[in-house]
C-alpha cells in the first residue's frame, strides 16, 4: 500500500523548535511586563508644590522667658518701745595724749639687743663613737683616747667581777654558762643612769642592775667639746659550776 503523503512534509519534526520558541517569547514578555514602570507626573508635581510651600512659611519667634528674682528676706522687726535715760549721769571722757615728737623732746637711744644662740643638742653618743670618752677613776693620766677607752672598759670588768654574786645562780637552780646583756648611760654629769640588764632569770637582772648602779661617778664623755650623755653595752658572763 503507498503512502498518500510526504515524509518529507511532516510538521511533527519542527514541534520542538516551536515549543520552544514560544516558550522564550512568552518569557521575554513577562520580563518587560515586570521591568515597566509608570509615572505619575500629577502626583510629583502635587509634591513639589508641597514641598515649596513648607519652606517658604513663617518660622515663629521665640522669646526666652526670665524669672522674675527672688523676693528679699523679712527684715527683723524693730523693737517699737524706745526707753528715754535722762541724762543725769556724768560721763568721764578719756584724753587721749598726742604721741608725736617735737624738736625741743630728746630722742633716747636704745640700747643693743644681744642675740642669744640656741644651744644645738647633742643626743647620746655610744661608747664606741664618742669622740673623748667618760675617764673612769685612775685613768686620768692616760691621754691617748683608745687608751682611756680600754682602761675604762677593763676597770668596770673588774668592779662587776668582784661585787657581782655569782652564787645567786647556784641558788636558782641554774647550770652551765650564764650571760647578762646590761645597757646603761653615764650622763653628762658622769652618773651612771637607765640601767637595764636581761638575763635568764629575774632575779640574776636585779643583780646586774644593782652592781652596775654602784659604779664610782666619772668624768662625762664629749662631743664637739661638750658634756654628753654616752651609751655603754656590758656582758657579764659566768659559768655556774655543779658542786
Amino acid at each position: 500500500m503507498e503512502l498518500k503523503k510526504n515524509p518529507e512534509a511532516s510538521l511533527h519534526r519542527w514541534s520542538t523548535v516551536f515549543f520552544l520558541l514560544g516558550l522564550v517569547f512568552i518569557l521575554f514578555i513577562t520580563w518587560r511586563s515586570v521591568e515597566l514602570k509608570t509615572f505619575n507626573h500629577q502626583e510629583e508635581a502635587q509634591a513639589v508644590q508641597i514641598v515649596s510651600d513648607d519652606l517658604e512659611s513663617d518660622i515663629p519667634v521665640t522669646q526666652q522667658v526670665i524669672p522674675p528674682p527672688p523676693p528679699p528676706p523679712p527684715m527683723a522687726a524693730l523693737p517699737q518701745v524706745i526707753n528715754v535715760v535722762e541724762d543725769t549721769e556724768e560721763v568721764e571722757e578719756s584724753v587721749f595724749e598726742s604721741t608725736e615728737t617735737d624738736q625741743t623732746q630728746e630722742i633716747v637711744e636704745i640700747e643693743t639687743i644681744e642675740e642669744f644662740e640656741e644651744e644645738e643638742e647633742i643626743v647620746d653618743i655610744p661608747f664606741a663613737v664618742i669622740e673623748h670618752v667618760p675617764i673612769y677613776p685612775g685613768c686620768e693620766g692616760l691621754s691617748d683616747n683608745a687608751a682611756q677607752k680600754k682602761c675604762m672598759a677593763d676597770r668596770i670588768m673588774q668592779f662587776v667581777q668582784v661585787n657581782f654574786n655569782t652564787e645567786l645562780a647556784n641558788d636558782l637552780g641554774l647550770e652551765g654558762q650564764q650571760r647578762i646583756n646590761v645597757m646603761f648611760k653615764i650622763d653628762h654629769k658622769g652618773d651612771v643612769v637607765n640601767v637595764r640588764a636581761r638575763a635568764p632569770h629575774p632575779k640574776l637582772e636585779e643583780e646586774a642592775i644593782k652592781v652596775v648602779r654602784s659604779l664610782p661617778k666619772m668624768t662625762p664623755g664629749k662631743q664637739r667639746g661638750r658634756p654628753v650623755g654616752v651609751l655603754y653595752a656590758l656582758p657579764i658572763l659566768f659559768k655556774v659550776e655543779v658542786g
